[in-house]
């Protein structure tokens, strides 16, 4: 982590985020009982600074802020001065006169919490920078994993999908990576680029989605970012026929399978109905270790 903030999965140590994965257990409610809150970030202020649309993200860090006990104040794009003209290093040195204790950016451009944060002594937490990283999800996802296998080490990790513009699967390779994992990228080949192999070494990559799935412990989805294609994408019928998940495919993979899936989830375009909600699914689970991985998170940031 670089001055106290997380901008990055490729720059942690493994003890680091092993470090994160098992405090992140801590905060995973039990079944049946009521949510607990801490008074942990109690007095810490955290603005949340979203510069392109969020659900699932904004809303977990949200709640995972409060859970803590801290102050939190989200922005959005069409609610910041940036939508006014101003320039996006003004409106970081606005809020930082405001002094809040940390920031969670989420821009459209690669790189962009990485270069404020040499303009402000605040830690930031990259919630999503263009087509570079999203570490939390990545975070989030082992954690899934973790949850359902005990391991990571010795699993196969099948990511398949928009690969070209997925800081999912930049995240993820980085962080299974580590761990020793083997991966594949599937994907078509419009949509995954030679020098993704390059990202770690032994990444295996495809355009043949049986032979991505097969033996795989881990099936990861990912959706087709249709907002950062220029060319033309496939035909939703097109591309399900050859790169969407579907029941026959679970039985190329081991029986005890998990998928997961980043969301939003486009059924019938990435994923089939069945599968998404079958037993099979973590998608839920990431979901929900969504909020206990970001509190552990922004502990972290906050008070070592």
């Amino acid at each position: 982590m670089t001055k106290g903030g997380l901008l990055d999965i490729e720059s942690l140590e493994r003890d680091e985020i092993d470090e994160i994965l098992a405090r992140s257990k801590d905060f995973q409610p039990p079944r049946g009982e009521p949510i607990k809150k801490y008074d942990y970030l109690r007095g810490k202020t955290i603005v949340n600074l979203f510069f392109e649309a969020s659900t699932r993200t904004r809303t977990s860090f949200e709640i995972a802020a409060k859970r803590l006990g801290a102050d939190v104040l989200s922005i959005t794009a069409a609610g910041s001065s940036v939508s006014k003209g101003e320039s996006l290093v003004d409106t970081l040195n606005t809020l930082g006169a405001m002094r809040p204790d940390a920031i969670v950016m989420r821009h459209s451009a690669s790189g962009a919490p990485h270069f404020l944060s040499r303009y402000l002594p605040i830690p930031f937490v990259n919630a999503g920078d263009g087509t570079h990283e999203h570490p939390t999800q990545a975070l989030l996802d082992a954690r899934t994993i973790l949850d359902r296998r005990g391991t990571l080490e010795g699993l196969r990790v099948a990511i398949i999908g928009d690969i070209a513009h997925s800081r999912v699967a930049r995240s993820n390779v980085f962080l299974l990576s580590k761990y020793g994992v083997s991966i594949v990228l599937c994907g078509p080949a419009s949509l995954m680029p030679r020098e993704m192999k390059e990202l770690a070494p032994g990444i295996e990559l495809t355009s043949d989605m049986v032979q991505a799935i097969e033996g795989a412990d881990v099936i990861m989805m990912l959706r087709v970012q249709l907002e950062r294609q220029h060319e033309t994408s496939f035909p939703a019928n097109e591309y399900f026929q050859f790169f969407g998940l579907r029941p026959e495919h679970m039985e190329k993979a081991k029986p005890d399978v998990i998928v997961m899936h980043p969301g939003p989830i486009n059924r019938g375009r990435e994923i089939s109905s069945e599968v998404a909600d079958s037993q099979r699914s973590a998608i839920l689970n990431q979901v929900e270790n969504g909020v206990a991985v970001r509190m552990a998170v922004l502990e972290r940031v906050l008070l070592q």
